[in-house]
């Protein structure tokens, strides 16, 4: 299932965001609603270490397939955005399904 490193990145990717996400809307209306700093620290921690994860993956994948460094900073950008990985996910996984076309 994840044999190729752009599988690996597409999948950090997709995890992260939804890491984002729970951090963003679930752990900090905890925190600051029903005071319960608790899951901050939780989501926060895993979000932390799949961010870096995405962003070691993202640098991996750019210099394995040869991408411009605009994708890199593109994959970068989606990462601090709420919904960017998932957004970003699409743009690639249409941008390589085209590729693939165009080298048969």
């Amino acid at each position: 299932m994840l044999d190729t490193p752009l599988k690996w990145f597409r999948n950090i990717g997709i995890l992260e965001g939804w890491s984002f996400l729970l951090l963003l809307g679930v752990a900090m209306p905890l925190k600051y609603i029903a005071d319960l700093p608790q899951f901050v620290t939780v989501i926060g921690a895993a979000h932390g270490a799949l961010f870096m994860l995405y962003l070691a993956i993202a640098l991996y994948v750019t210099v394995k397939y040869k991408w411009p460094l605009t994708r890199f900073i593109g994959a970068t950008l989606a990462a601090v955005t709420p919904f960017g990985p998932f957004i970003y996910d699409a743009r690639i996984l249409k941008s390589y399904k085209t590729e693939v076309k165009e080298s048969i």
